[in-house]
């Protein structure tokens, strides 16, 4: 017998650590090849770790809510045969190596920001890269930095800790207050909890504490409201057209491709039409810098079933079919709700949708994801009357209307583009051909 170390996986670029949520196995119990044995978090996604080999767990030496590095072993496995794998022989294709300290040097390297301000940070302050790009987003200095009181491994920042003390430094009385107002003693408040209220439960109340996921979802929904200016813009649009050609053609699609067909493919087919025309949508801000993307990567607001929410990407999505759109989406939203996302699955994405219609709701005014600059919200498809013009004149007749609306963010979206925009999504989609092939 010998014994395996299992090791932390690589989980893709500048994911360096990941949390322990919990084990599905216990010390002592045996394990099969690719069964799924521990349920990590990082700050992007939750997944599951499987193991390489067969065997028994004989020591789990990360517990749960602990943080593991990249390639640190998270526990120790007794194997069949004479060898097993140590720090200087690990399965190259299975397992990731922990990086050297060049490596994470150069990882760790301060991020250049391209407006005229640049924040540099020394070496003896260890910063991951999220915390890095927030620190520089925000204007944060290093001796603000040094102040901050981190609770992550061996004391290091995390983003919860930067969030909250960015929370904090916005809502930070003005000097003249301070003077004449004696400062009380400083708490630690989250990006979650609002500086102006305080909530008591009564009696009969139930306090449920909010899970890992549904923080970092509160966070980042109060950090893009802070950081954009969001406004609206809404169009009805007749989508009797593409009600009709799915009707007709997700009977022959899933008897040949073995997939549904959904009507998202068509969505986002419209929308990557729409951004080709309007490619001043696809940007994000840095400083006073536009970026302004070559790749068109759309996120997909995907409902999970513990009621949280995840955006998977469809990358490259301009280079799709739509019967490889339909593959890519039905895919992803499967792999969402079963915890088998990667984290580079919900990474970089330039443009989002989110169809709020699948709930019944005819729309909604969605929240823009940091970094983009843009959201689309898809409502309810529903039969109405209409007026339609016609060579003999107008008629009504019973239509499938459907409700779009387009959050944008006016520091670089103005209401021609953002409205020019959604009314091309809408042109696309009243005048889808029947005769389109997937």
């Amino acid at each position: 017998m010998a014994e395996y170390k299992l090791l932390l996986p690589s989980m893709g670029e500048g994911v360096m650590e990941a949390t322990i949520i919990t084990w599905l196995f216990n010390e002592g119990d045996s394990v099969k090849e690719d069964d799924s044995v521990v349920e990590i978090a990082t700050d992007k996604v939750d997944s599951d770790v499987p193991t390489p080999v067969s065997g028994k767990i004989v020591k789990i030496l990360k517990q749960k809510d602990e943080v593991a590095k990249v390639g640190e072993a998270i526990a120790i496995l007794e194997i069949e045969g004479e060898g097993g794998n140590s720090a200087s022989e690990e399965p190259a294709a299975e397992t990731t190596a922990a990086p050297d300290t060049e490596t994470l040097n150069t990882i760790e390297q301060p991020l250049q920001a391209n407006s005229g301000q640049n924040t540099q940070f020394s070496g003896d302050l260890y910063l991951s890269p999220l915390v890095k790009s927030i620190a520089q987003q925000e204007n944060i200095s290093e001796s603000e930095l040094k102040s901050i009181k981190g609770n992550g491994l061996e004391g290091r920042i995390t983003k919860e800790d930067i969030l909250a003390y960015v929370s904090n430094r916005g809502s930070q009385p003005e000097p003249a207050a301070q003077q004449a107002v004696p400062a009380a003693p400083a708490t630690k408040q989250t990006a979650v909890s609002s500086p102006a209220s305080t909530v008591t439960a009564a009696a009969g109340d139930e306090i449920i504490p909010m899970d890992r996921m549904r923080k970092i979802i509160a966070e980042n929904m109060v950090k893009a409201k802070q950081i954009a200016p969001h406004v609206t813009s809404f169009i009805e649009t007749d989508v009797t057209n593409v009600v009709k050609w799915r009707n007709k053609n997700k009977a022959p699609f899933e008897k040949r491709e073995g997939e549904k067909l959904t009507f998202m493919p068509i969505f986002v087919r419209a929308v990557v039409k729409a951004i080709q025309d309007f490619p001043m949508i696809n940007v994000s801000i840095n400083g006073e810098n536009i970026i302004k993307k070559k790749n068109i990567n759309i996120g997909m607001a995907t409902a999970l079933p513990d009621g949280n929410l995840i955006v998977p990407v469809i990358k490259n999505a301009d280079q799709l079919s739509l019967s490889g759109l339909a593959k890519a989406i039905n895919d992803l939203a499967y792999r969402a709700r079963n915890k088998k996302l990667r984290p580079e699955d919900t990474q970089g994405a330039t443009y989002t949708i989110s169809n709020v219609g699948s709930f019944g709701n005819l729309m909604g005014t969605p929240i823009i994801p940091q970094p983009q600059v843009a959201i689309l919200a898809i409502g309810a498809i529903v039969k109405k009357p209409a007026v339609l013009e016609t060579a003999d004149g107008d008629v009504i007749a019973i239509r499938n209307l459907m409700f779009m609306s387009h959050s944008y963010d006016h520091r670089v979206v103005d209401g021609s583009l953002g409205g020019m925009m959604l009314k091309h999504v809408h042109d696309y989609l009243e005048n889808w051909d029947l005769n389109t092939e997937i």
